[in-house]
């Protein structure tokens, strides 16, 4: 059976809804049993608003880029330089992330929305907890951080504040990945998807509002720089982690309000701390290697930073609809394990990673073509142009292997197995990318671009060991 049939197969009485209005189900949330029924038919209304949420989490990187270009290499070299220090707290995040996603979906395919409820609470508390502990000495000592990355002191005078507010609100994007993994694990992603566009439209209001000080008649914004963008992002972001704590209050109709559950239940936080634990450290392998490897393109100048950060917001902004894909796999793989279906488990997780597959493989053809006047749009300093082309087209080359790595180690993550990609990220990003890295732009000779291909490599690597490990299938016995 192909594709489209089993996502609208043949019309019985008119009753059998069509690929269209399946969309639209997606779009307005859907109330399926993703344990049962058309499985391609699961995907694709999970999928769609899984993915847009990532398409709207990943224009917050594009929004700022696009506008900072316009204040030179310093200022965009400004956000690559924090942007690699957050990477820790998107590792914070997206490790309670997968770990409460998983917790939440095993319950819900168990049938058990309370004990889903109960999960979602423990997390929001664990993650309250780390924001504040993260937040007030990380806006304290930005400066300093700054100057440990390599920083010049023209761009430590300049960034200062860009990355006080950056770093001092990173607990809006750790409640931010917190909230919508419980709506995912839910099986609510259209309600993830939704609270993005509020937080989106606000950030893109206020980027060239506070950037270039822009108003309307008497009322002008502050003229803020490269300062502006931060407060533009932490704005957008706060306002949407304000709804989602009102939807999660008042409950959907798959999870039932947590008001009512709003207590400490130490079993289940001893739980979720114990998968979180390695699925932070999975992520903070992974996030902290990125670190290190500015760190070697900073060795270049200011000019390979920020080819290196325009390249890489544009690879997010279409690698995290990808993620998108894998988060799919991952609700699936939680709620069928829950409902003891695990080979249908198997099943959505190849079927998905063959569409990552595709999707990203067309647009690493696109890349490699027109590199020069994409990365042209965000950038018009003919120093950063040719650097941050290079860097694209390489990315690029490795797509096929980002599209299945990424959803082979998402599924393991949505069993509740964190230690498997843990392992897996730690061999590709510090056996494999620093290293070599390291060794091809500096002994080599090859300067930053040997950093951008260690990147490739790495990741081609990780999506080989992902594949092997999955079809072994230990994850399907895997307990939480």
């Amino acid at each position: 059976m192909s594709s489209l049939e089993s996502i609208s197969p043949p019309s019985s009485g008119g009753l059998t809804p069509s690929l269209w209005s399946s969309v639209r189900e997606a779009l307005r949330g859907s109330h399926q049993d993703y344990t049962q029924g058309s499985l391609n038919r699961s995907i694709l209304l999970l999928a769609i608003p899984m993915v847009l949420e990532m398409v709207l989490e990943s224009l917050f990187a594009v929004v700022d880029v696009f506008f900072v270009g316009r204040l030179g290499s310093n200022a965009v070299a400004t956000v690559g330089l924090t942007e690699s220090m957050l990477a820790l707290v998107f590792a914070i995040g997206l490790g309670l992330a997968l770990s409460t996603t998983a917790m939440v979906a095993r319950r819900i395919g168990e049938k058990d929305p309370k004990d889903a409820a109960i999960a979602g609470v423990q997390a929001i508390v664990v993650g309250l907890f780390i924001s504040l502990a993260l937040g007030i000495p990380a806006g304290i000592f930005a400066p300093h951080l700054l100057q440990l990355m390599g920083a010049s002191p023209d761009i430590v005078a300049s960034g200062s504040g860009y990355a006080r507010i950056a770093l001092g609100g990173c607990g809006a994007i750790i409640m931010l990945f917190l909230n919508n993994a419980i709506f995912r694990g839910a099986g609510d992603a259209a309600i993830a998807m939704r609270l993005l566009w509020v937080s989106n439209i606000i950030n893109l209001i206020l980027d060239p509002c506070l950037i270039f000080g822009l108003g309307i008649g008497a009322f002008h914004f502050p003229h803020m720089g490269v300062t502006g963008a931060a407060l533009a992002t932490f704005t957008g972001r706060s306002i949407g982690v304000l709804y989602q704590f009102y939807r999660l209050l008042r409950g959907t109709a798959r999870l039932p309000g947590l008001v009512r559950h709003l207590r400490f239940n130490l079993g289940v936080m001893i739980r979720l701390l114990r998968v979180s634990a390695t699925g932070i450290l999975q992520f903070a392998i992974a996030n902290a290697s990125w670190i290190f490897l500015v760190r070697i393109v900073s060795l270049f100048g200011a000019a390979s930073v920020a080819g290196y950060t325009v390249a890489i917001r544009i690879v997010v902004f279409f690698v995290l609809p990808a993620w998108g894909l894998s988060n799919a796999a991952a609700t699936l793989v939680g709620q069928n394990l829950g409902a003891r279906n695990p080979d249908r488990a198997a099943q959505a997780v190849w079927r998905t990673g063959l569409y990552n597959m595709l999707f990203l493989g067309t647009i690493g053809v696109f890349f490699i073509i027109w590199a020069t006047p994409v990365v042209s749009l965000f950038v018009n300093d003919p120093v950063v142009i040719p650097i941050a082309a290079v860097a694209l087209r390489t990315f690029a080359c490795g797509n096929i292997g980002y599209a299945y790595g990424m959803v082979m180690l998402q599924a393991f993550n949505g069993a509740g197995d964190t230690i498997t990609p843990t392992i897996v990220n730690f061999f590709g990003f510090w056996v494999v990318e620093l290293p070599m890295a390291w060794i091809l732009a500096t002994k080599v000779g090859m300067r930053s671009e040997g950093a951008f291909l260690s990147v490739v490599i790495a990741e081609c690597t990780m999506a080989a060991a992902g594949v092997v490990l999955f079809k072994q299938g230990r994850w399907k016995r895997q307990k939480i």
